[in-house]
């Protein structure tokens, strides 16, 4: 039984949902929380695009999941039970679930958003949230959740409105995404299409034009008032989400998810985790719970990342053809990214540094992601 320590102050750094998710379970536990953000507002780096919030790594629906978590779930939200998967032939093939796949939201900085309703939720619950402010330096106890520090993915597209009916879309070939997919996302009048690329980002425009062109030909894509938008992520093995007696969530300990980057599950529950730590002085048992929790998750993302870049479309093909046509795309997604002891063991072979070294960390370091070499250099 976690109790709280009345005395507690926990500073966050970033308001994203790993950062609100943390802010919110110290507060919860009674602490004083001063959250800090860099940018003007929530979500300003989304553009009110659509996300995917996972609903297959757990049997336990992720919506009662959050709500255990004491985060309020009344954001707009939109179940998605089917899905339109072409192959790497441009074949259709259409899966059902009687469950959730995932739950349909949109991130960024306007209302409706999971962005803003994290906000509004944690200035209810008393969190202070300072933003424009960028805090670059953090004692010990604190918890970092600034986001992903390199580019293992990219995603580019656009955001518009459509008299489209609505559908979720995805479509899986090295010609419009290489190593990943595409994905086109519509829901009562407004729409996502987009490419998600695990390698030759420079050609990322190309890659864009080809993916738009082929959800024209294919169901019929049609938009106005469209606008780019851009982003990236990054994913890693987590050896240790404690460095330097700070704690880090979500994407800034490498908490995403390898394979195609629904990775928002992971990052609010590792964030509850750091905010529980922090109000009940138990810092010491964070990596622990989060190996626990998500740590298995990870390593098996990371192998079927790996595996997945090595299938190329001939392989992909051949897995949608025997495997995905006719299944249940919930269950299957389950077995996929279930952790086993043999994909945790292979995961290590995998070359990948975690984002997280105490080699990157001077004895006196208090950054929040570390600039002490970087500054040294420049003042050499």
């Amino acid at each position: 039984m976690d109790e709280p320590d009345q005395s507690a102050q926990v500073e966050v750094v970033g308001a994203g949902p790993a950062g609100l998710s943390a802010a919110l379970a110290a507060r919860t536990l009674g602490a004083e929380v001063i959250v800090y953000e860099k940018r003007s507002d929530v979500g300003a780096r989304f553009h009110g695009d659509f996300q995917g919030l996972e609903n297959w790594t757990r049997r336990e629906d992720v919506l009662a999941e959050l709500e255990q978590q004491g985060i309020d779930t009344s954001f707009e939200h939109t179940p998605v039970y089917e899905i339109i998967c072409f192959d790497p032939g441009g074949a259709a093939h259409r899966v059902n679930s009687t469950l959730p796949i995932f739950y349909l939201i949109r991130r960024g900085s306007e209302r409706g958003t999971l962005d803003y309703a994290l906000k509004r939720q944690a200035l209810a619950a008393g969190v202070a949230i300072r933003f424009g402010e960028r805090h670059p330096h953090l004692g010990p106890s604190g918890v970092v959740a600034e986001g992903p520090h390199r580019a293992d993915v990219i995603a580019v597209g656009y955001v518009f409105e459509t008299d489209m009916a609505s559908g979720c879309y995805a479509a899986i070939s090295d010609r419009l995404a290489p190593a990943g997919y595409s994905y086109l996302l519509v829901e009562q009048g407004r729409g996502t299409v987009a490419a998600c690329l695990f390698k030759n980002f420079h050609d990322e425009r190309p890659y864009l034009e080809r993916t738009v062109e082929f959800f024209k030909e294919k169901v019929g894509l049609r938009w106005r008032s469209a606008r780019p938008f851009g982003g990236s992520g990054n994913y890693a093995p987590v050896r240790d989400a404690v460095l330097g007696g700070r704690l880090y969530a979500g994407e800034s300990a490498g908490f995403q998810d390898a394979l195609f980057g629904f990775g928002l599950r992971y990052a609010l529950c590792s964030g509850h985790l750091a905010g529980v730590a922090c109000a009940t002085g138990r810092q010491s048992e964070y990596n622990v719970r989060c190996q626990a929790r998500i740590g298995a998750w990870i390593a098996a993302g990371i192998w079927n990342r790996w595996l997945y870049a090595r299938l190329g479309n001939r392989g992909r093909h051949l897995i949608m053809r025997r495997i995905v046509q006719g299944a249940d795309p919930r269950s299957l997604l389950h077995g996929i990214y279930r952790p086993a002891g043999w994909k945790t063991a292979l995961s290590r072979i995998v070359p990948m540094q975690p984002l997280l070294t105490p080699a990157r960390l001077r004895p006196d370091c208090d950054c929040t992601w570390c600039r002490c070499h970087r500054e040294a250099r420049v003042g050499s």
